[in-house]
Protein backbone atom coordinates (compact mmCIF):
# COMPACT_ATOMS: atom_id res chain seq x y z
CA UNK A 1 0.00 0.00 0.00
CA UNK A 2 1.37 2.92 -1.36
CA UNK A 3 1.63 5.59 1.89
CA UNK A 4 -0.42 9.10 1.73
CA UNK A 5 0.90 12.36 2.79
CA UNK A 6 -1.11 15.48 3.40
CA UNK A 7 0.26 18.88 3.34
CA UNK A 8 -1.23 22.19 3.17
CA UNK A 9 0.01 25.51 1.25
CA UNK A 10 2.56 27.38 3.29
CA UNK A 11 2.11 31.05 3.56
CA UNK A 12 5.18 33.01 1.69
CA UNK A 13 6.45 33.96 5.14
CA UNK A 14 6.36 30.77 6.47
CA UNK A 15 8.34 30.00 3.67
CA UNK A 16 10.67 32.43 3.46
CA UNK A 17 11.24 32.00 7.58
CA UNK A 18 13.43 29.56 8.96
CA UNK A 19 11.00 27.89 11.38
CA UNK A 20 9.38 24.53 12.18
CA UNK A 21 5.93 23.89 10.36
CA UNK A 22 2.97 24.16 12.20
CA UNK A 23 1.45 21.28 14.43
CA UNK A 24 -1.36 20.42 12.18
CA UNK A 25 0.60 20.43 9.02
CA UNK A 26 3.26 18.00 11.01
CA UNK A 27 0.25 16.06 12.08
CA UNK A 28 -1.18 15.89 8.65
CA UNK A 29 2.14 14.59 7.05
CA UNK A 30 2.84 11.60 9.39
CA UNK A 31 -1.14 10.42 8.77
CA UNK A 32 -0.92 7.04 7.17
CA UNK A 33 -4.27 5.34 5.72
CA UNK A 34 -4.91 2.27 5.54
CA UNK A 35 -7.51 2.22 2.91
CA UNK A 36 -9.90 4.01 0.68
CA UNK A 37 -12.21 4.90 2.61
CA UNK A 38 -10.51 5.92 5.77
CA UNK A 39 -8.68 8.44 3.55
CA UNK A 40 -12.08 9.83 3.10
CA UNK A 41 -13.31 9.87 6.60
CA UNK A 42 -10.47 11.35 7.77
CA UNK A 43 -10.99 14.13 5.04
CA UNK A 44 -14.03 15.20 6.38
CA UNK A 45 -13.04 15.34 10.05
CA UNK A 46 -10.47 17.90 8.75
CA UNK A 47 -12.39 19.58 6.87
CA UNK A 48 -14.83 19.85 9.33
CA UNK A 49 -12.70 20.92 11.73
CA UNK A 50 -11.15 24.14 9.56
CA UNK A 51 -14.48 24.86 8.43
CA UNK A 52 -15.20 25.57 11.91
CA UNK A 53 -12.30 27.57 13.01
CA UNK A 54 -13.75 29.50 9.94
CA UNK A 55 -16.85 29.93 10.39
CA UNK A 56 -16.01 31.44 14.52
CA UNK A 57 -13.75 34.07 12.98
CA UNK A 58 -16.73 35.55 11.50
CA UNK A 59 -19.82 37.63 13.42
CA UNK A 60 -22.86 35.49 14.09
CA UNK A 61 -24.98 36.10 10.96
CA UNK A 62 -29.47 34.99 11.17
CA UNK A 63 -29.85 34.22 7.57
CA UNK A 64 -33.39 35.40 8.27
CA UNK A 65 -31.94 38.64 8.46
CA UNK A 66 -30.11 39.08 5.59
CA UNK A 67 -31.86 41.22 2.85
CA UNK A 68 -30.22 41.56 -0.41
CA UNK A 69 -30.88 44.74 -2.69
CA UNK A 70 -33.14 44.50 -5.97
CA UNK A 71 -29.65 45.17 -7.77
CA UNK A 72 -27.85 42.66 -6.24
CA UNK A 73 -31.01 39.67 -7.15
CA UNK A 74 -30.75 40.90 -10.67
CA UNK A 75 -27.44 40.15 -10.54
CA UNK A 76 -27.74 36.58 -9.42
CA UNK A 77 -30.47 36.20 -11.87
CA UNK A 78 -28.52 37.20 -14.90
CA UNK A 79 -27.05 33.67 -16.55
CA UNK A 80 -23.68 35.54 -18.18
CA UNK A 81 -22.45 36.90 -14.64
CA UNK A 82 -20.20 34.97 -12.44
CA UNK A 83 -21.12 35.17 -8.93
CA UNK A 84 -18.26 34.88 -7.18
CA UNK A 85 -17.95 33.32 -3.15
CA UNK A 86 -16.24 36.66 -2.21
CA UNK A 87 -19.00 38.98 -3.19
CA UNK A 88 -21.55 36.70 -2.16
CA UNK A 89 -20.23 37.18 1.32
CA UNK A 90 -19.31 40.81 1.20
CA UNK A 91 -23.27 41.31 0.72
CA UNK A 92 -23.76 39.08 3.39
CA UNK A 93 -21.24 40.58 5.87
CA UNK A 94 -23.16 44.22 5.08
CA UNK A 95 -26.32 42.82 5.37
CA UNK A 96 -25.64 41.48 8.59
CA UNK A 97 -24.16 45.26 9.76
CA UNK A 98 -26.99 46.90 9.04
CA UNK A 99 -29.34 44.10 10.91
CA UNK A 100 -27.01 45.00 13.65
CA UNK A 101 -27.41 48.70 13.36
CA UNK A 102 -31.19 48.07 12.88
CA UNK A 103 -31.11 46.28 16.14
CA UNK A 104 -29.23 48.95 18.36
CA UNK A 105 -31.45 51.17 17.07
CA UNK A 106 -35.18 49.72 18.24
CA UNK A 107 -32.83 48.77 22.14
CA UNK A 108 -32.17 52.76 21.41
CA UNK A 109 -35.95 53.94 21.19
CA UNK A 110 -37.11 51.78 24.05
CA UNK A 111 -34.49 53.22 26.41
CA UNK A 112 -35.59 56.81 25.28
CA UNK A 113 -39.41 56.11 25.86
CA UNK A 114 -40.13 58.00 29.19
CA UNK A 115 -41.94 57.08 32.13
CA UNK A 116 -42.28 58.44 35.34
CA UNK A 117 -44.52 56.67 37.65
CA UNK A 118 -44.50 59.34 40.31
CA UNK A 119 -46.31 62.04 37.94
CA UNK A 120 -49.85 62.66 38.06
CA UNK A 121 -51.94 59.78 36.61
CA UNK A 122 -52.26 60.03 32.60
CA UNK A 123 -49.14 62.06 32.90
CA UNK A 124 -46.71 59.14 33.26
CA UNK A 125 -45.19 59.57 29.56
CA UNK A 126 -43.82 63.30 30.48
CA UNK A 127 -40.65 64.74 31.55
CA UNK A 128 -41.13 65.44 35.12
CA UNK A 129 -39.67 68.89 34.40
CA UNK A 130 -43.02 70.03 31.91
CA UNK A 131 -45.61 68.81 34.57
CA UNK A 132 -47.61 71.80 36.16
CA UNK A 133 -50.00 69.87 38.25
CA UNK A 134 -51.45 72.55 40.03
CA UNK A 135 -53.03 76.12 39.15
CA UNK A 136 -54.54 79.32 40.90
CA UNK A 137 -56.87 82.46 40.30
CA UNK A 138 -54.25 84.99 39.13
CA UNK A 139 -55.43 86.82 36.44
CA UNK A 140 -53.11 87.25 33.78
CA UNK A 141 -52.73 89.42 30.70
CA UNK A 142 -52.93 88.55 27.19
CA UNK A 143 -50.06 89.91 25.84
CA UNK A 144 -46.15 91.14 26.93
CA UNK A 145 -43.81 88.81 28.87
CA UNK A 146 -45.58 85.72 31.20
CA UNK A 147 -43.17 86.25 33.60
CA UNK A 148 -44.21 89.94 33.97
CA UNK A 149 -47.44 89.35 34.44
CA UNK A 150 -47.95 89.09 37.90
CA UNK A 151 -46.43 91.99 40.24
CA UNK A 152 -48.65 90.77 43.09
CA UNK A 153 -49.65 87.65 44.27
CA UNK A 154 -52.92 87.01 46.53
CA UNK A 155 -51.87 84.47 49.54
CA UNK A 156 -55.43 83.54 50.67
CA UNK A 157 -58.71 83.22 48.98
CA UNK A 158 -62.29 84.19 49.74
CA UNK A 159 -65.32 82.92 48.33
CA UNK A 160 -68.68 83.54 48.54
CA UNK A 161 -71.92 82.26 47.28
CA UNK A 162 -74.04 85.30 46.07
CA UNK A 163 -77.03 86.79 45.04
CA UNK A 164 -77.98 89.93 43.59
CA UNK A 165 -80.24 91.00 46.54
CA UNK A 166 -77.33 90.75 48.89
CA UNK A 167 -74.79 93.21 46.65
CA UNK A 168 -74.54 95.61 49.27
CA UNK A 169 -73.70 93.26 52.38
CA UNK A 170 -70.72 91.36 49.69
CA UNK A 171 -69.73 94.80 49.40
CA UNK A 172 -69.10 95.49 52.86
CA UNK A 173 -67.51 92.36 53.66
CA UNK A 174 -64.97 92.20 50.68
CA UNK A 175 -63.61 95.30 52.07
CA UNK A 176 -63.13 93.78 55.41
CA UNK A 177 -60.26 92.18 53.11
CA UNK A 178 -57.36 92.92 52.13
CA UNK A 179 -55.30 92.86 48.60
CA UNK A 180 -53.22 89.98 50.11
CA UNK A 181 -56.84 88.01 49.52
CA UNK A 182 -58.30 86.67 45.99
CA UNK A 183 -62.06 87.32 46.10
CA UNK A 184 -64.00 84.67 44.28
CA UNK A 185 -68.24 84.77 43.53
CA UNK A 186 -70.73 82.26 42.75
CA UNK A 187 -73.37 83.44 41.59
CA UNK A 188 -76.46 81.26 42.32
CA UNK A 189 -79.06 83.63 40.56
CA UNK A 190 -77.07 84.14 37.44
CA UNK A 191 -76.60 88.15 38.06
CA UNK A 192 -73.40 88.85 37.58
CA UNK A 193 -72.79 92.32 35.17
CA UNK A 194 -74.58 94.02 38.31
CA UNK A 195 -71.90 93.43 40.10
CA UNK A 196 -69.23 95.92 37.75
CA UNK A 197 -70.60 99.14 39.84
CA UNK A 198 -67.82 98.13 42.64
CA UNK A 199 -64.15 98.53 41.88
CA UNK A 200 -62.96 95.46 43.63
CA UNK A 201 -65.51 93.32 41.79
CA UNK A 202 -63.26 94.05 38.34
CA UNK A 203 -60.64 91.93 39.64
CA UNK A 204 -62.69 89.32 41.35
CA UNK A 205 -63.20 85.86 40.18
CA UNK A 206 -67.00 85.72 39.26
CA UNK A 207 -68.68 81.92 38.73
CA UNK A 208 -72.31 81.75 37.45
CA UNK A 209 -74.45 78.65 37.91
CA UNK A 210 -78.16 78.75 38.79
CA UNK A 211 -79.85 77.71 41.53
CA UNK A 212 -76.53 76.16 43.51
CA UNK A 213 -75.41 75.94 46.74
CA UNK A 214 -71.59 76.84 47.81
CA UNK A 215 -70.60 72.57 48.45
CA UNK A 216 -71.57 71.96 44.94
CA UNK A 217 -69.36 75.25 43.73
CA UNK A 218 -66.17 73.74 46.00
CA UNK A 219 -66.62 70.82 45.17
CA UNK A 220 -66.06 71.46 41.17
CA UNK A 221 -64.22 74.85 41.31
CA UNK A 222 -62.10 74.78 44.35
CA UNK A 223 -60.04 71.67 43.93
CA UNK A 224 -56.99 71.58 46.06
CA UNK A 225 -54.44 71.57 43.31
CA UNK A 226 -56.61 74.64 41.90
CA UNK A 227 -56.28 76.57 45.25
CA UNK A 228 -52.95 75.15 46.26
CA UNK A 229 -51.38 78.72 45.52
CA UNK A 230 -53.12 79.64 48.68
CA UNK A 231 -52.43 79.08 52.57
CA UNK A 232 -56.07 79.73 53.90
CA UNK A 233 -59.35 79.48 52.13
CA UNK A 234 -62.52 81.04 53.17
CA UNK A 235 -65.53 79.53 52.54
CA UNK A 236 -68.49 82.06 53.68
CA UNK A 237 -72.23 82.23 53.39
CA UNK A 238 -73.58 85.69 52.00
CA UNK A 239 -75.21 87.18 55.01
CA UNK A 240 -72.69 87.33 57.57
CA UNK A 241 -72.20 91.56 59.05
CA UNK A 242 -68.10 91.69 59.45
CA UNK A 243 -68.56 95.16 61.78
CA UNK A 244 -66.01 93.67 64.23
CA UNK A 245 -63.96 91.54 62.27
CA UNK A 246 -60.50 92.08 59.90
CA UNK A 247 -59.29 89.36 57.91
CA UNK A 248 -55.50 90.31 58.52
CA UNK A 249 -55.53 90.29 62.29
CA UNK A 250 -57.95 87.09 61.88
CA UNK A 251 -55.37 85.67 60.04
CA UNK A 252 -52.48 86.59 62.56
CA UNK A 253 -54.75 84.76 65.34
CA UNK A 254 -54.99 81.60 63.06
CA UNK A 255 -51.40 80.69 62.88
CA UNK A 256 -50.69 82.00 66.44
CA UNK A 257 -53.08 79.60 67.84
CA UNK A 258 -52.15 76.55 65.53
CA UNK A 259 -55.56 76.42 64.03
CA UNK A 260 -55.87 74.48 60.71
CA UNK A 261 -59.87 74.36 60.73
CA UNK A 262 -61.70 77.62 62.22
CA UNK A 263 -64.71 80.40 62.12
CA UNK A 264 -65.51 83.54 63.28
CA UNK A 265 -67.17 83.79 67.30
CA UNK A 266 -70.56 84.70 66.71
CA UNK A 267 -72.43 87.45 68.01
CA UNK A 268 -74.82 85.41 70.40
CA UNK A 269 -78.30 87.35 70.27
CA UNK A 270 -79.19 85.83 66.30
CA UNK A 271 -78.64 83.20 64.47
CA UNK A 272 -76.95 80.65 67.53
CA UNK A 273 -77.22 77.04 66.83
CA UNK A 274 -74.38 75.55 68.54
CA UNK A 275 -72.58 76.70 71.39
CA UNK A 276 -69.44 75.81 70.75
CA UNK A 277 -69.65 78.98 67.90
CA UNK A 278 -70.53 81.52 70.12
CA UNK A 279 -68.04 84.08 71.00
CA UNK A 280 -66.51 84.76 74.28
CA UNK A 281 -65.77 88.05 75.02
CA UNK A 282 -62.92 87.03 77.43
CA UNK A 283 -60.19 85.42 75.14
CA UNK A 284 -58.88 85.30 71.06
CA UNK A 285 -59.72 81.99 70.96
CA UNK A 286 -61.30 78.78 72.27
CA UNK A 287 -61.03 75.06 71.02
CA UNK A 288 -63.76 73.49 73.81
CA UNK A 289 -66.81 74.22 75.55
CA UNK A 290 -70.03 72.72 77.44
CA UNK A 291 -73.45 71.70 75.66
CA UNK A 292 -76.80 70.67 77.06
CA UNK A 293 -76.77 67.21 78.86
CA UNK A 294 -76.07 64.17 76.72
CA UNK A 295 -74.85 66.07 73.75
CA UNK A 296 -71.40 65.59 73.93
CA UNK A 297 -70.37 61.37 74.67
CA UNK A 298 -66.52 63.05 74.70
CA UNK A 299 -65.73 66.29 75.87
CA UNK A 300 -63.02 65.99 72.58
CA UNK A 301 -65.68 65.25 70.16
CA UNK A 302 -68.41 67.29 68.29
CA UNK A 303 -69.80 69.65 69.42
CA UNK A 304 -67.93 69.70 72.52
CA UNK A 305 -64.65 70.22 70.67
CA UNK A 306 -63.15 69.49 66.80
CA UNK A 307 -66.05 71.49 65.74
CA UNK A 308 -67.23 74.53 63.53
CA UNK A 309 -70.41 75.15 61.98
CA UNK A 310 -70.73 75.49 57.91
CA UNK A 311 -71.55 78.79 57.13
CA UNK A 312 -68.50 80.55 57.55
CA UNK A 313 -65.79 78.20 58.09
CA UNK A 314 -61.53 78.31 56.71
CA UNK A 315 -59.44 76.04 56.52
CA UNK A 316 -55.59 76.13 55.69
CA UNK A 317 -54.39 74.53 52.37
CA UNK A 318 -53.46 71.04 53.90
CA UNK A 319 -56.64 70.53 55.83
CA UNK A 320 -59.26 71.75 53.13
CA UNK A 321 -57.13 69.30 50.98
CA UNK A 322 -58.61 66.26 53.34
CA UNK A 323 -61.89 67.84 53.26
CA UNK A 324 -62.53 68.37 50.09
CA UNK A 325 -62.26 64.71 49.20
CA UNK A 326 -64.74 64.17 51.95
CA UNK A 327 -67.25 66.22 50.25
CA UNK A 328 -69.77 64.11 48.39
CA UNK A 329 -71.07 64.97 44.76
CA UNK A 330 -74.72 64.49 45.58
CA UNK A 331 -75.34 66.27 48.57
CA UNK A 332 -74.77 69.52 48.38
CA UNK A 333 -75.58 71.66 51.26
CA UNK A 334 -73.08 69.97 53.29
CA UNK A 335 -74.86 69.28 56.35
CA UNK A 336 -73.54 66.89 58.58
CA UNK A 337 -69.77 68.03 57.09
CA UNK A 338 -69.27 70.05 60.18
CA UNK A 339 -69.19 66.86 62.52
CA UNK A 340 -66.60 65.30 60.00
CA UNK A 341 -64.13 67.46 59.52
CA UNK A 342 -62.20 66.45 62.77
CA UNK A 343 -61.12 63.54 60.52
CA UNK A 344 -58.95 65.56 58.35
CA UNK A 345 -56.78 67.20 61.18
CA UNK A 346 -54.99 65.57 64.73
CA UNK A 347 -55.31 66.09 66.80
CA UNK A 348 -58.92 67.84 66.14
CA UNK A 349 -59.89 69.42 69.37
CA UNK A 350 -56.45 71.40 69.59
CA UNK A 351 -56.22 72.14 65.50
CA UNK A 352 -59.72 73.27 65.18
CA UNK A 353 -61.55 76.29 66.93
CA UNK A 354 -63.52 79.60 67.00
CA UNK A 355 -61.55 83.32 67.12
CA UNK A 356 -63.70 85.12 69.82
CA UNK A 357 -61.86 88.33 69.32
CA UNK A 358 -62.58 88.17 65.24
CA UNK A 359 -66.21 88.00 65.25
CA UNK A 360 -68.92 88.01 62.68
CA UNK A 361 -73.09 88.09 62.99
CA UNK A 362 -75.37 85.38 61.09
CA UNK A 363 -77.97 87.30 59.81
CA UNK A 364 -80.18 84.44 58.54
CA UNK A 365 -80.95 85.75 55.79
CA UNK A 366 -82.90 82.87 53.88
CA UNK A 367 -81.84 83.91 50.31
CA UNK A 368 -80.83 80.23 49.42
CA UNK A 369 -84.00 78.70 50.59
CA UNK A 370 -85.78 80.92 48.15
CA UNK A 371 -83.95 79.05 45.34
CA UNK A 372 -86.15 76.13 45.87
CA UNK A 373 -89.58 75.05 44.09
CA UNK A 374 -92.45 74.73 45.76
CA UNK A 375 -94.20 71.45 45.81
CA UNK A 376 -97.09 69.70 46.99
CA UNK A 377 -98.40 73.11 48.69
CA UNK A 378 -95.32 73.57 51.25
CA UNK A 379 -93.18 77.07 50.61
CA UNK A 380 -89.89 76.73 48.80
CA UNK A 381 -87.69 77.47 51.72
CA UNK A 382 -89.88 73.77 53.17
CA UNK A 383 -88.68 71.78 50.66
CA UNK A 384 -84.85 72.83 50.58
CA UNK A 385 -84.76 72.33 54.64
CA UNK A 386 -86.32 68.98 54.03
CA UNK A 387 -83.08 68.03 51.54
CA UNK A 388 -80.86 69.49 54.02
CA UNK A 389 -81.93 66.75 56.66
CA UNK A 390 -82.31 64.35 54.58
CA UNK A 391 -78.78 64.95 53.18
CA UNK A 392 -77.29 64.80 56.85
CA UNK A 393 -79.00 61.52 57.26
CA UNK A 394 -77.28 60.16 53.79
CA UNK A 395 -73.66 61.65 54.78
CA UNK A 396 -73.87 59.70 58.42
CA UNK A 397 -74.46 56.78 56.97
CA UNK A 398 -71.93 56.90 54.11
CA UNK A 399 -69.24 57.13 56.46
CA UNK A 400 -70.16 55.06 58.78
CA UNK A 401 -70.59 52.46 56.39
CA UNK A 402 -67.28 53.65 54.67
CA UNK A 403 -65.33 53.38 57.84
CA UNK A 404 -66.81 49.76 58.67
CA UNK A 405 -65.56 48.76 55.39
CA UNK A 406 -62.42 49.72 56.12
CA UNK A 407 -61.88 48.26 59.63
CA UNK A 408 -63.18 44.80 58.28
CA UNK A 409 -60.66 45.22 55.60
CA UNK A 410 -58.23 45.50 57.76
CA UNK A 411 -59.26 42.81 60.28
CA UNK A 412 -60.09 45.89 63.24
CA UNK A 413 -62.76 45.56 65.20
CA UNK A 414 -64.40 48.94 64.47
CA UNK A 415 -65.71 51.32 67.28
CA UNK A 416 -69.23 51.78 68.41
CA UNK A 417 -69.91 54.84 66.77
CA UNK A 418 -67.49 57.70 64.98
CA UNK A 419 -70.44 60.24 64.28
CA UNK A 420 -73.05 62.15 65.88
Amino acid sequence: MRNIVFTLPMPMSFQTANVDRSPVLMLCSVLRFPNESMRIVMVTIIGAVLGFFIGISFPSVSITKLHFPASFVSYIQDKNSALTTQALLNHAWTSARNARGNSTEQTSNSTLKIYVPTNPKGAEGLAPGIVVPESDFHLRRLWGDPSEDLSFKPKYLVAFTVGIAQKENINRAVKKFSENFAILLFHYDGRVTEWDEFEWSKRAIHISVRKQTKWWYAKRFLHPDIVAAYEYIFIWDEDLGVEHFNAEEYIKLVKKHNLDISQPGLEPDRGLTWQMTKRRGDREVHKDTEERPGWCSDPHLPPCAAFVEIMAPVFSRDAWRCVWHMIQNDLVHGWGLDFALRKCVEPAHEKIGVVDSQWIVHQVVPSLGNQGQSENGKAPWEGVRARCRKEWGMFQTRMAEAEKAYYKMMGITPPNSTLV
